[in-house]
């Protein structure tokens, strides 16, 4: 993805849409807009987006109802813009299947990098290979991961940092190094952010993500994929 694709905006303010479409025309994206949950799915059906920016709080659906409508057929970036922003709030879209999630008020420069990042970990094809760890296999050409050969559920950012840690198998991460890698180096601080997507990444993978055994925390420093 890159500027001429189309991003649909899913939000019922309409100065947050248009400051949307200035910012977002003026690096080139070309911008779809709807006011309301069933308006955005019907133009998600029909236009096709490269990526969809998605308000929770909508007039008529909830934005999660939206999302997980979305999810069922969609499989492009999504990111939520909201003012809501508890944990909670985020745990729950990404396990709906966000990619990432903004809160208002946001700085336009962040969302910029952020749509830059979830178009390279939606298109980013590594060299190689498949890894097996016991009953998870992680192909990272096809991006996909199965346990006990039942496909996961993993948006591309839980995959490009279950692809980082398996890559680096036994070595120590840091939270900065995880950071920077997945999300740039304007997100070398955010280490909640991190964890938060680690805890979601463990319920996919572990078989008791209160006890794992494959992502291990190594504290006050980061984390280290298998033994």
């Amino acid at each position: 993805m890159g500027p001429s694709d189309n991003i649909l905006i899913i939000d019922d303010e309409s100065q947050i849409r248009r400051l949307l479409e200035i910012t977002l025309s003026a690096n080139g994206y070309r911008i779809s807009e709807a006011s309301s949950g069933k308006e955005g799915l019907t133009l998600a059906a029909s236009v096709q987006p490269s990526l969809i920016i998605l308000d929770l709080g909508l007039p008529d659906l909830d934005g999660l109802e939206v999302l997980k409508s979305l999810r069922g057929w969609y499989h492009k970036p999504v990111i939520i813009l909201s003012v809501r922003s508890s944990e909670d709030d985020i745990i729950n879209a990404l396990d709906a299947g966000a990619n990432d999630f903004l809160t208002k008020p946001f700085r336009t420069g962040e969302l910029l990098a952020r749509i830059r990042v979830a178009a390279r970990q939606n298109l980013d094809v590594p060299a190689k290979q498949i890894l097996e760890f016991g009953a998870l296999t992680i192909d990272l050409v096809n991006h996909t991961a199965r346990k006990n050969n039942e496909l996961l559920k993993l948006t591309s950012t839980e995959f490009s940092l279950l692809g980082l840690l398996a890559r680096n198998e036994g070595r120590v991460l840091t939270h900065q190094y995880i950071l920077k890698e997945i999300w740039g180096m304007g997100y070398i601080e955010q280490t909640q952010y991190l964890r938060v997507f680690v805890a979601q990444l463990r319920k996919k993978i572990e078989d008791d993500p209160a006890r794992p055994t494959l992502l291990n925390t190594e504290s006050g420093i980061g984390y280290r994929f298998g033994s």
